[in-house]
């Protein structure tokens, strides 16, 4: 399976997640999250099936540092940190090199938290229908994080949603969220942009649009 693009892949993903449309007027409907900043316009065109609301919640990978696509973990808000200790181990990262990538990212954390939220608060979670959802997951760390992040707000029901995994990852990903959904596990997933046309690097400009 190849997608076009992002948004068809949101697309095709939404279809699979029809059973969380709001069956209640007066219910709010399924809030979906983004990861940005690819899983952004996944998430913004998942949302144009089911319907709902449309946030974004912030994790930033830990990169190795000589290989960057490859995560030795991963950091979200409210101090969230998760370590895939077999990537530590098989790259012999030591713990202050782990330690300065993370002070890093939280301070990337910050900035982006700046752009995209300014001073408007996140959505509430408590409660809610809350859908995770990235471009792909290959070691899965981001996903992990960001369950953290919702789990401690106490939604409802925890769904993770993405287009592409790869298949070692998803048991990681199963024992955080109540219910994972993924079209697509290729056997050998080189990286998550080998199943798409167009996988282009998003501006922050990018996702301030989708979100606006």
């Amino acid at each position: 399976m190849l997608y076009a693009d992002r948004v068809s892949a949101g697309r095709a993903l939404g279809n699979e997640l029809s059973h969380l449309r709001a069956r209640d007027a007066l219910a709010p409907g399924p809030l979906v999250l983004g990861l940005p900043r690819g899983g952004v316009p996944v998430a913004a065109a998942v949302r144009e099936v089911i319907g709902g609301d449309l946030d974004i919640l912030l994790v930033r990978k830990l990169g190795v540092p000589w290989q960057p696509e490859l995560a030795a973990g991963a950091i979200g808000e409210q101090s969230v940190r998760v370590v895939n200790s077999d990537v530590v181990r098989q790259t012999g990262l030591d713990a202050g090199r782990l330690d300065a990538i993370e002070a890093d990212e939280r301070a990337e954390l910050a900035r982006r938290s700046m752009i995209w939220r300014g001073d408007r608060p996140p959505i509430p979670l408590r409660g809610r229908t809350v859908v995770i959802v990235d471009d792909g997951i290959a070691t899965g760390a981001s996903v992990v994080a960001a369950c953290r992040v919702a789990r401690a707000q106490e939604p409802g029901h925890l769904v993770v949603a993405v287009p592409v995994a790869a298949p070692e990852a998803l048991p990681r990903i199963r024992g955080e969220a109540d219910e994972v959904v993924c079209p697509h596990t290729p056997a050998a997933l080189a990286g998550v942009g080998g199943a798409y046309r167009d996988f282009h690097q998003l501006a922050d400009a990018e996702v301030t649009e989708l979100l606006r």
